[in-house]
């Protein structure tokens, strides 16, 4: 069913583009119908990137479907806002014709004199273009500029370092010994088809420059096997801090072809520990902090999902707990079990605006330092992409989070 939602989706989106891309911009003839042809084409190569990458296999259409996918997004959104003034445009020249002076009556030829020189021919008229050619190439000229300009500089943006975020947060049980605890906080690094070896190693060089006292990768790691991204991943063996770096599932470990646990052993083994619906004691200058994870939301289908009594029950009540948890909703349970702070990703701070408006209708938090039902939660926009290699309005993030009582 959703399969085919997304289907039609996209074939809306593309009768859309050929309507004010094609139709409104050319005559009928071969220019059109070779122009149509094209765009039935991106089309396929939409849906075939789509199966391809969740199919694990034929990678290759990932750069082009996905880069075709962010232009077809804001050529649209270009087009959509263009249609009143276009529409504005199109009732001035129609009234602007309407009240033309006609024609002046055609002179009446006068016998020429014999002998005299034969009058020129006149010179061949050019009709002019057509109101609505010239609506529909304008609008469409100035939708393209604007989507390839957005689009480049979304790439640059996405494949670009991640802006480091200083953030401190306030607890006010902390105990004073544990002040100025700092905690590296990165999500959604989404090793996948666009990403390299060198993307890791560019998260984790930066990450080790902030010479945190621990490292949280709160979700989203991967889009593939360990058997086709391990390698990618090996970097993080490097992750350096003082009291260790930790993981926990986001809802894209568990699209892997063989599920998160896979994930969760190869992680083991590059020294990154998974918390699992459990805590570890992080121990700074005498003082105690709890540190818990819980699994993704997405697990529950799978039996896997997140359990919150197991991982934050039977506490000392007097300690201050940091909760790691993929996605900012889960914090409404969060605060029935007395968390002071939860770390999040999943949102990507939108990726693509106006996303972010979209996905602050499902996420109580979208990025940043927010309050929900009492707890504080701070949003990662994350340190990678998902879909398109682009980003507007949301640039990748590596925080630097410093706990103060």
């Amino acid at each position: 069913m959703i399969v085919l939602f997304f289907a039609g989706l996209v074939l809306l989106a593309h009768l859309y583009l050929w309507q004010r891309m094609v139709r409104s911009t050319t005559a009928p003839g071969r220019l059109r119908k070779a122009l149509t042809w094209g765009v039935v084409g991106l089309v396929v190569l939409v849906v075939a990137t789509f199966a391809a990458t969740r199919m694990d296999f034929g990678h290759w259409l990932a750069w082009p479907g996905y880069v075709w996918l962010a232009l077809m997004f804001y050529l649209i959104v270009f087009l959509v806002v263009l249609e009143v003034p276009r529409a504005v445009a199109a009732l001035v020249l129609r009234r602007a014709s309407r009240q033309a002076v006609a024609p002046e009556a055609a002179p009446v030829p006068v016998p020429a004199m014999a002998g005299a020189p034969a009058p020129p021919e006149p010179a061949p008229v050019v009709a002019p273009i057509s109101r609505r050619l010239f609506l529909g190439r304008t609008t469409a000229a100035i939708a393209g500029v604007g989507a390839l300009g957005t689009v480049g500089y979304g790439m640059t943006s996405a494949l670009g370092d991640p802006v480091i975020e200083r953030v401190k947060v306030a607890l006010p049980k902390l105990d004073s010994r544990l002040s100025g605890l700092r905690f590296a906080v990165v999500s959604d690094i989404h090793l996948g088809p666009l990403t390299g070896r060198g993307h890791t190693e560019r998260i984790v060089r930066m990450i080790n420059g902030l010479e945190a006292d621990v490292v949280a990768i709160v979700g989203d790691l991967v889009d593939g096997s360990v058997a086709q991204l391990g390698p990618l991943a090996q970097p993080l063996k490097s992750l350096e801090s003082r009291y260790g770096a930790y993981f926990v599932t986001g809802n894209h470990e568990y699209f892997a072809p063989s599920g998160p646990m896979e994930w969760i052993e190869e992680l083991d083994q590059l020294g990154v520990r998974s918390l699992r619906n459990e805590r570890v004691e992080i121990r700074h200058q005498g003082a105690v902090l709890d540190l818990a994870g819980v699994n993704d939301l997405n697990g529950a289908s799978a039996g896997d999902g997140p359990d919150f009594d197991k991982a934050l029950g039977g506490r000392d009540a007097g300690r201050s707990t940091v909760l790691l948890a993929h996605q900012p909703v889960q914090a409404a349970q969060a605060a029935r079990h007395g968390v002071d702070l939860q770390l999040s990703g999943h949102t990507h701070g939108g990726q693509i605006a106006p996303f972010n408006l979209v996905v602050g209708l499902q996420q109580p938090v979208v990025s940043g330092l927010a309050t929900v039902d009492g707890v504080q939660v701070y949003v990662t926009r994350g340190a990678g992409f998902w879909g398109p290699p682009v980003r507007v309005g949301a640039p990748p993030e590596i925080t630097l989070l410093e706990l103060r009582g």
